[in-house]
């Protein structure tokens, strides 16, 4: 390959790159500020999908551009090779951000002694028209809140702990939600106060000092409950008077 067909690859492969690059760009600010608001770039996995996209269009458009630039090819030829790899790289760009898309985050649900991040996928979609108002649509922008009913008898409590052993949780079905504000006493009635967390747990007392937000708030006002995510724990800190979310800590409380 001479030094001529070197520079032709590399300067059409850089040119691909910095449009994807721009590509990108724009699904992370949709990613991020719409569909996996903080915590949830971490709780919910949303950076490592992220990279995952990113790193098959930044690699697989640009990587081919460079494999079949030449300058010997003619125009008509060079471009119909470059809009054939444009036209698979977009497929699987649409692909990702449809997988991105399916796995945000829809709704933090209140569970019995817990929240939990529930995921648009996880959620059985034909009994969502047996969820309360305004709970029947998965949320586009941000997490909403619900909780977990009253079982009605044993009998629905026994299948729904043999179907949240099975991978469909409490906390992802429709027909079991209630709206967040009738659980309002049964949250601050098991949340604990957060000073109890900040004087057992030193990482916890750094990661509140670390944060701008938490460090504004008077611990004595913040009750914490565990917070399960996609794949770690977390706690999640609400005001002790309307039980609603102030902040999060990226710790597991029931570590020792």
């Amino acid at each position: 390959m001479t030094a001529t067909s070197w520079r032709w690859r590399m300067k059409a492969a850089g040119t691909h790159m910095a449009l994807s690059a721009v590509v990108i760009g724009f699904i992370a600010l949709g990613m991020f500020y719409v569909w996996y608001p903080e915590p949830f770039r971490s709780l919910s996995g949303g950076l490592s999908l992220f990279f995952l996209v990113a790193l098959v269009d930044l690699v697989l458009g640009p990587g081919a551009t460079l494999v079949v630039s030449s300058p010997g090819k003619s125009k008509r030829e060079w471009r119909t090779d470059v809009g054939l790899i444009v036209l698979i790289q977009l497929a699987a760009l649409a692909y990702g951000v449809w997988t991105v898309y399916q796995a945000r985050p829809v709704f933090l649900a209140f569970e019995i002694d817990r929240f939990r991040a529930v995921h648009a996928v996880e959620v059985p979609l034909e009994l969502l028209d047996r969820a309360p108002p305004g709970a029947r649509v998965l949320p586009l922008l941000g997490p909403g809140m619900v909780a977990v009913r009253p079982f009605v008898d044993a009998k629905e409590e026994a299948d729904a702990t043999m179907a949240a052993l099975g991978g469909v949780h409490l906390g992802a079905r429709p027909d079991l939600w209630m709206a967040y504000e009738d659980s309002v006493p049964q949250v601050l009635a098991v949340a604990r106060p957060v000073r109890e967390l900040l004087d057992r747990r030193s990482d916890a007392r750094e990661a509140w000092v670390r944060s701008p937000v938490l460090d504004k708030l008077n611990p004595d006002e913040v009750l914490h409950l565990p917070l399960v995510g996609r794949a770690s724990f977390w706690t999640i800190l609400l005001d002790r008077h309307s039980a609603q979310p102030v902040g999060y800590l990226p710790i597991d409380p029931y570590d020792p």
